[in-house]
């Protein structure tokens, strides 16, 4: 699986590090970020249109927005690169 590393947080410490990646076979985003707390994950729960809780295949994770950029970035390398 070919993954284009696009930015780590810029105030990590190495060891708990939020980080972005491209998959551009694919087209979607990789991010690795902080475990939503079970308030926050209540919270996204019950303000969705989805039907149920979130499945077990499913997370929510936490970036800090001074990763937006690097999302950005993701975004665009991977958009319009897989045909529908």
């Amino acid at each position: 699986m070919p993954l284009r590393f696009v930015g780590i947080d810029p105030q990590t410490d190495l060891d708990h590090c939020p980080t972005v990646w491209a998959d551009e076979q694919l087209g979607e985003v990789v991010l690795q970020g902080w475990k939503a707390s079970p308030e926050l994950r209540a919270a996204c729960e019950a303000n969705t249109p989805a039907h149920g809780s979130i499945p077990d295949s499913e997370d929510v994770i936490r970036i800090p927005a001074r990763m937006v950029p690097m999302i950005r970035e993701a975004c665009d390398a991977v958009e319009g690169s897989v045909v529908q």
